[in-house]
């Protein structure tokens, strides 16, 4: 793939990928917002327990297969449809054979998540695992050719629903089954879309030889995506057994409005980035040049980001969900710093691994973050919910250590590089709570503190562009915008 080539299907590609997660990301905070107002946290709790059981069977539905699709290197096209039938048939079965099991077994799967009672709930949402059997695959197909523009077009459909559907629902009483009906319809939806607009279509071929060189690759990144589950839900599970479904609301709702905060960034980015990485994981030189520029171009839209909800927590909380959860602005202030950090040099890492062919890098990284994790959570539950908060939230920083790491020793990327690299914007972030400590008390109000807000930023871009690589690196993406304006 030559380098005007690449550089074309890199803007296409993250062009369509930018508008369709920059839409589909403000529909959310913008549900949630609409939502808190008319759910109350305790029922926000019961969702997130839902969640944490269909997000951690969902994840042996896919099996790791969606990304052998995008990172493996096939012959031809007939191959590459071979391998996607056997994927796609082995999805199904799994999915269906899990569900099944749910539905048995769903009272007895609620009193492990400590909801007794909600086995029907659990068995009923778990509906959308054998649906996104059929999207999986076809979803993994268009990233691998960068075609993320038909992807627009289908999640364009998809987003409306929760303010077509949960929302009107839950206006008419349905609490928190309108959140679970309305990502049912979703899933639904996005299945039938994207099966219809597909070239692949799945047939009944299946080839055990497939299925075990798939297995070879997928079972690594399976069993990474289990440690990343772990250490995303293991606080959940722990708040869910120890405190009431009041604080387990708070707590997930909150980390949930600081993701959608930090996915207007990267889920526009990073599946490209998986993507190109991918096609480059031969060519050393062009791989690294890749990764620091969006690595560079990440650091300098979340780092502030992740700065100004720290800064301006309670605020921010106020506005995205109003009085009633005002409690939960340290937590949102606390979680979107450490976010931002772990975006910029953690999670960035782990698309270069998983690129590279090699999963189990990242499935190291988190074993020895669990490692650290689970009997910090334990330890620091029993000093209080609030105390367990600030520990998660910090503690998550030791997984940077472990990437850093291995960058440099395996992968061969120097720490002081990368560090260099997302140094301005860092520095820029470090005047912006400077400055936002000095006119502390100067603004009043809704319209003050936007105000200053917007002071803030200004400070930050002031900064970050007396640095002289952001200036050059400004310029660059300023002639590539208007080379595509002009076609």
């Amino acid at each position: 793939m030559n380098g005007n080539s690449l550089n074309g299907k890199i803007i296409s590609a993250t062009k369509w990928s930018s508008i369709t997660e920059v839409v589909s990301k403000l529909v959310t905070p913008i549900t949630q917002m609409i939502l808190a107002r008319m759910i109350a946290p305790e029922e926000f709790g019961i969702i997130a327990t839902v969640t944490m059981v269909v997000s951690f069977v969902d994840m042996f539905t896919d099996a790791g297969f969606q990304k052998y699709l995008i990172q493996h290197q096939f012959k031809d096209e007939e191959e590459k449809h071979r391998f996607a039938n056997v994927a796609f048939l082995t999805n199904l079965a799994i999915s269906l054979l899990l569900w099944t099991l749910i539905i048995i077994f769903s009272n007895e799967v609620a009193i492990l998540v400590g909801n007794a009672g909600l086995g029907n709930v659990i068995a009923i949402a778990c509906i959308q695992l054998p649906i996104t059997a059929f999207s999986s695959i076809q979803m993994a197909l268009y990233k691998r050719d960068f075609n993320f523009r038909i992807l627009f077009k289908v999640r364009m459909v998809t987003i409306l629903i929760p303010l077509l559907v949960s929302i009107p629902l839950a206006l008419l009483g349905f609490s928190f089954w309108s959140l679970i009906i309305g990502t049912i319809t979703m899933q639904f939806l996005n299945s039938i879309i994207l099966t219809i607009s597909s070239n692949w279509k799945p047939t009944l071929y299946f080839e055990k030889n497939v299925l075990k060189e798939m297995l070879s690759f997928s079972l690594w990144s399976l069993m990474e995506s289990v440690s990343i589950w772990l250490t995303t839900w293991i606080d959940v599970f722990i708040i869910g057994s120890l405190v009431s479904q009041y604080y387990l609301g708070i707590y997930k709702n909150s980390l949930s409005i600081v993701n959608a905060l930090m996915a207007l960034v990267t889920s526009s980015i990073i599946p490209v980035l998986f993507s190109v990485l991918s096609r480059l994981q031969n060519d050393d030189k062009q791989f690294l040049e890749v990764f620091l520029k969006v690595q560079k171009i990440v650091a300098i839209l979340i780092i502030p980001l992740g700065t100004v909800v720290y800064l301006y927590s309670d605020f921010i909380t106020l506005v995205l969900l109003g009085e009633n959860w005002i409690e939960a602005k340290d937590i949102i202030g606390n979680w979107a710093l450490t976010s931002a950090i772990m975006v910029v040099l953690s999670n960035l890492c782990s698309e270069v691994y998983r690129a590279k062919g090699r999963p189990k890098l990242s499935l190291f990284a988190q074993l020895s973050h669990l490692i650290v994790l689970i009997p910090v959570c334990l330890i620091s539950s029993h000093y209080g919910f609030w105390t367990l908060v600030y520990t998660r939230s910090w503690v998550r920083l030791e997984l940077v250590i472990v990437n850093m790491f291995l960058m440099r020793l395996v992968i061969g990327i120097p720490v002081l590089k990368i560090l260099k690299n997302v140094g301005p914007p860092i520095v820029s972030a470090l005047f912006m709570g400077i400055f936002k400590f000095f006119i502390e008390g100067l603004f009043f109000g809704f319209a003050g503190i936007i105000i200053s807000i917007l002071f803030c930023f200004l400070v930050y871009f002031v900064i970050l562009i007396l640095f002289p690589s952001v200036r050059s690196d400004f310029k660059i993406y300023l002639k590539l915008l208007k080379v595509r304006l002009h076609h």
